[in-house]
């Protein structure tokens, strides 16, 4: 630490030191602490010197007679202080002789009994200064005890600022010096730091709060015949400084404690919720109180308060997000949820939201107000309801950083899955009650089929298969492309007499230029095209697929599903366009927009092979004789959704791809 300018010298330090020789007594200085802040906030009313601003005496019912020792202590300082302003003895000789007469007491009692005893004649002198003018009886004593008081009562203003701030300064001091001694060593010791580096000066503070209560009382005796030198009001104006830096330089070391302090406090919280929700439970009460800590109520799907107990043993998701969840995302959980009813199953979704409590405003909470109106499942009934220690656990046992999860409780509260929005997505209610080994059994009997990937979407494929026309769905967002592609196509489809049935599917985390897309497609009459909530479910769901076989183990290398999501993925990464074709016997074939646009136009080249082979066996024949002038294709994934697979193959070639970061706003 830099040498401080109230710092001493090693020959002081131990001066001071060797005048401690505590005896073990513990005095509760809480209550002498909080009746001399009473005393002086009377005095000075602009001080903030107590915990609820000004204090009528009425309000003071503090008993000290059960304070160890207090009352005679502070009698023998009050003596001391006298005789010294009487006598005008030496400053530092009276300061050390109160560290000699408090030897015994701990470093925090030293200076709060100092402070009272400074505090109880400052009130005396205050009192006979307030009531000298209008009570008979405090002028006849101010004539005998202070007998230049009404002479000089008119000039105390001049000198109250110089007290006030010293004052100020040293009331800070001794509380931090008190809270201090009192933290708590169950989670910071007296070797750690910061708790060591405050402590080290302790000795130095308590010195400089005694010596200013000299200096103070010094002032105030001045006040009623003893003239203040130049020097003496000097010394009050550096006290202040000194005594000021010293608080500076404790409430950083004191501000640092406790937060090593709340950090090892909720790692205790933090493991015994480990404990507790990896310990076999009777049912699921358990883990919710512990999530939920004293906030005992939620809000139902009416918005009215009910207790948690109403979601004892019951299937129970936790819906963990930001404030940043989607509309979307909430309409289509909506869904589901609202479809449990139909289908028998009994689980509830409690929404818990995890947010940032120190940045929270006005706009955060109607934010807040308005994603509770629009949830029909539980919401927390308080944005801070939710345990910092289970915060803790959700974002390093669960994942969490951004994208939306839903965490399955069974009735026993076991966690099924630390995800269960993937398997939600992909299969519905079909998949309760939303366990891993559930998700694990449906992939192994799920072949890759474009009704696995749009069924739930284009409510017009069962149709379009039944007439065996061939559908081809694409995205992107270069309206040339568009044109250009969805002109050729037909033409192919005119000339080889096939019906065919194109649908724009967009591009993901760009709405808007979807939209202006869309709405140019549909004005052409080029294609058939998505709304907003069918683009945004297409492209999630994707993703869902491809961090859900990544949980499973699934690689590009080992499994065909896992191949076609990059793959589309991969298109939709990259700066142009793409088509997927698919009939009804699923046959498919898909490829990047150069390559299938090339294709179409250059049709004339392979006619002959497509009335031989059929359109997509030629077609597939053809692209596969295209070569890319440049590096196939890029995947760009949200490194918050899942877990993110280690090593890439190129969808196109097969090589591993490089791997970057790319860091992007998430508006759109």
């Amino acid at each position: 630490m830099r040498n401080e300018h109230w710092m001493f010298d090693d020959a002081m330090n131990e001066r001071i030191r060797s005048t401690h020789v505590p005896d073990g007594r513990v005095v509760d200085v809480t209550p002498v602490l909080q009746v001399t802040r009473n005393v002086l906030s009377h005095i000075i009313p602009n001080i903030n010197l107590s915990m609820n601003g000004h204090i009528d005496a009425s309000d003071d019912q503090t008993n000290l007679s059960a304070v160890d020792g207090a009352h005679d202590a502070l009698h023998k300082i009050c003596c001391e202080l006298s005789c010294m302003c009487s006598r005008g003895g030496d400053a530092h000789a009276t300061t050390m002789a109160i560290f000699n007469m408090l030897s015994s007491y701990s470093w925090g009692a030293k200076v709060v009994l100092t402070l009272a005893a400074f505090a109880v004649n400052f009130g005396e002198f205050w009192l006979i200064a307030q009531l000298c003018t209008s009570n008979s009886l405090a002028k006849s004593v101010a004539l005998l005890k202070q007998p230049d008081i009404l002479e000089h009562s008119q000039t105390l203003k001049s000198h109250f600022d110089a007290l006030s701030k010293l004052i100020n300064a040293m009331v800070d001091v001794t509380k931090c010096i008190v809270e201090l001694t009192e933290l708590p060593s169950k989670y910071i010791s007296i070797d750690e730091q910061p708790f060591s580096t405050a402590m080290a000066h302790i000795h130095t503070a308590t010195y400089w709060i005694i010596s200013s209560v000299v200096a103070c009382t010094r002032q105030i005796t001045g006040l009623i015949g003893f003239p203040i030198s130049t020097s003496e009001a000097w010394e009050l104006s550096s006290l202040a400084h000194k005594v000021s830096s010293i608080h500076e330089h404790l409430q950083s070391r004191l501000r640092l404690c406790y937060a090593r302090i709340d950090e090892k406090k909720l790692m205790e919280a933090f493991e015994h919720f480990k404990r507790t929700i990896e310990t076999p439970q009777v049912d699921n009460l358990m883990i919710l109180q512990n999530i939920f800590g004293k906030e005992k109520n939620l809000l139902n799907p009416d918005r009215a308060e009910a207790y948690i107990n109403v979601l004892r043993r019951k299937h129970v998701l936790l819906l963990i997000s930001d404030l940043d969840i989607s509309q979307e995302e909430i309409r289509v959980l909506e869904d589901v949820y609202k479809e449990r009813g139909s289908s028998g199953l009994n689980y509830e979704i409690i929404w818990l939201p995890i947010v940032d409590r120190t940045t929270w405003n006005n706009g955060y909470q109607e934010k807040f107000s308005t994603l509770q109106s629009i949830m029909s499942w539980y919401t927390v009934s308080h944005h801070v309801a939710i345990e910092p220690a289970v915060i803790k656990y959700i974002r390093e046992e669960w994942g969490f950083v951004k994208k939306p999860i839903a965490v399955t409780l069974n009735p026993q509260g076991k966690v099924l899955s630390p995800n269960a929005l993937n398997m939600m997505w992909i299969w519905g209610n079909s998949a309760f009650p939303f366990s891993s080994e559930k998700e694990e059994s449906f992939w192994k009997a799920e072949p890759w089929t474009l009704d696995l990937l749009v069924g739930r979407v284009e409510p017009n494929l069962p149709t379009w298969v039944s007439q065996q026309k061939v559908v081809c769905f694409y995205g992107g967002v270069k309206m040339e492309w568009i044109e250009s592609f969805t002109t050729a196509t037909k033409g192919v489809a005119n000339a080889l007499d096939i019906g065919i049935e194109m649908v724009y599917v967009g591009k993901k985390n760009a709405r808007e230029r979807v939209k202006k897309i869309t709405g140019l497609i549909k004005e052409k009459e080029l294609s058939h095209a998505w709304e907003d909530d069918n683009v945004w479910f297409f492209w999630n769901l994707l993703e869902s697929m491809l961090y859900s076989k990544t949980q499973h183990g699934k690689t590009i290398e080992n499994d065909v599903i896992n191949q076609e999501v990059m793959t589309m993925l991969g298109y939709d990464s990259s700066k142009n366009g793409w088509a997927v074709f698919y009939t009804g016997s699923g046959e498919m074939v898909k490829a990047n927009g150069e390559k299938v646009l090339s294709t179409m136009e250059s049709f004339g080249q392979w006619e002959k092979l497509a009335k031989q082979m059929g359109f997509i066996p030629a077609l597939r024949k053809k692209l596969e004789g295209v070569i890319d002038n440049h590096h196939c294709t890029r995947l760009i994934l949200p490194g918050n959704g899942g877990r993110i697979p280690e090593r890439v193959q190129c969808a196109e070639c097969g090589r591993p791809m490089k791997l970057d970061f790319l860091y992007s706003c998430f508006a759109d």
